[in-house]
């Protein structure tokens, strides 16, 4: 071309258009015309830029150099597939300084060389292909199933049915029959456990019908060895029962003897200190509350006599805050000695079934263990009662020390102390438990921290008698 042979150029052109499987070749010039063609009846036509065959490369502005010149498109009326190669002819610098050329320095692209190939070929290529990757495909699956299927039933299913067949002869109580199986896989571990399992089932099944042809003199001499160790359990716990019984005693009679040693002291100090006879007044309800306080462990001591002849208690209509006032009585030195305050909140007039005496005793109780939980620092003792649909709701706040997580749980076990020894039996609270569980109700811990502890006790107004 740069020698201006465009007879050659077309000859090559025409040649080349002739070969078996190329549709075209055409050579357009900068503005869309058809300058070159291996179809002569096209010759100086003017492509439309915006057509399928163009618009890859062509721009309104002009022709465009394409980085991606490859096209498939197929010819009007047709199914046939058309590859289409656009090949730029670029202004090169051996172009516009030929004495035959006239293009200015400015243009980057003279003209394009499109190459039409059809693909029938490529297709029908393709296409055989198809047929046989389907087809060795289809063998293939056929041959891997018909493997796996001859995998499956000589290695998987066949051992599987031995080891069905060696659980339904186990089922039907046939333990010496053994799984025959030498393969090394899963199965044959399993079928391996399987023969164990049925030695040890055969074992098991020998020793029970051992045990069952000797349970009666197996029987005999298990009864015998029971009753010697009951005879045995039996001493012990009376030997326990003594012990437990003189630790109720002593805590039980404790508090009403301390009470009568205080009033008694007291009554001693005031007739030395006092020629008034205004004081009597006050002198005789001391003398009254130790003969009460004197009653109370008569009452105890006969109860303890009449342990195993017990009779029901006399339960009597009661007012809580009597018998709650009776009881801050009884210990009041104990409040007075520890700067500890007792602080009521609740409404006077509530009534309640009980055995007040019983009552007063678990106030008596939880005030003391209140006290002492202070240390003797001082500090308020908060009581708050309410009645509502027949429960009465007693809660006694204090703000000791609390009660840690580890004796928590153990807190109304009998015989279960935080104290030393010397100053505490462990009877308090399981007291105050057993006397509230004998009037239908109950107490609990309902939260206890540094900063104090409270307890709550629910009672019925009215006892279940029946």
């Amino acid at each position: 071309m740069l020698l201006n042979e465009r007879s050659d150029v077309r000859q090559i052109i025409s040649t080349i258009g002739k070969q078996k499987g190329v549709k075209k070749i055409r050579i357009y010039n900068k503005i869309g015309e058809i300058v070159i063609s291996s179809d002569s009846s096209e010759l100086m036509k003017k492509v439309n830029l915006d057509n399928e065959a163009c618009i890859g490369c062509h721009t309104k502005a002009g022709i465009v150099a394409p980085e991606d010149s490859i096209r498939i498109f197929s010819t009007p009326g047709s199914d046939e597939r058309v590859l289409g190669l656009i090949n730029p002819i670029r202004n090169e610098t051996d172009c516009y300084n030929a004495e035959c050329h006239f293009h200015k320095s400015t243009d980057q692209v003279l003209g394009v060389l499109d190459v039409m190939i059809s693909m029938n070929q490529a297709d029908q290529t393709i296409s055989k292909n198809e047929k046989s990757t389907i087809i060795n495909s289809i063998l293939i699956t056929i041959i891997i199933a018909a493997i796996s299927g001859f995998f499956i039933f000589f290695v998987v299913n066949k051992p599987l049915k031995s080891l069905s067949v060696g659980i339904n002869e186990v089922g039907k109580e046939n333990w010496d029959y053994r799984i025959e199986m030498r393969t090394k896989s899963e199965l044959g571990a399993i079928a391996k456990q399987f023969n164990d399992m049925s030695r040890k089932l055969s074992s098991a099944y020998s020793e029970i019908m051992e045990w069952s042809n000797t349970l009666n003199e197996k029987v005999e001499q298990k009864t015998e060895e029971l009753k010697n160790i009951y005879q045995q359990v039996i001493q012990f716990e009376k030997l326990a029962s003594v012990g437990k019984l003189s630790a109720s005693v002593a805590h039980e009679l404790n508090n009403p003897l301390a009470g009568i040693l205080t009033y008694s002291r007291l009554i001693e100090k005031k007739l030395k200190e006092s020629d008034q006879k205004d004081d009597f007044e006050k002198l005789i309800k001391y003398i009254n509350l130790i003969a009460e306080e004197s009653d109370r462990c008569g009452k105890i001591v006969k109860d303890l006599l009449l342990f195993s002849h017990r009779s029901e208690e006399e339960f009597v209509n009661s007012d809580l805050t009597d018998i709650i006032d009776k009881s801050e009585m009884l210990i009041k030195h104990h409040f007075e000695i520890n700067k500890v305050n007792l602080v009521k909140e609740f409404s006077n007039n509530i009534s309640l079934i009980c055995n007040p005496q019983k009552i007063q005793q678990c106030f008596i109780s939880l005030f003391i263990n209140a006290i002492e939980s202070m240390s003797g620092s001082g500090g308020t003792i908060n009581l708050s009662a309410e009645k509502q649909n027949g429960i009465i709701t007693i809660k006694v706040n204090d703000t000791g020390c609390g009660i840690s997580d580890k004796d928590l749980p153990h807190i109304f076990e009998p015989f279960y102390s935080t104290k030393e020894a010397a100053k505490g039996t462990g009877l308090g609270l399981s007291i105050v438990y057993g006397i509230i569980k004998s009037h239908d109700g109950s107490i609990e811990v309902e939260n206890t921290s540094s900063a104090g502890t409270t307890f709550k006790i629910t009672l019925p107004d009215k006892l279940n008698l029946n």
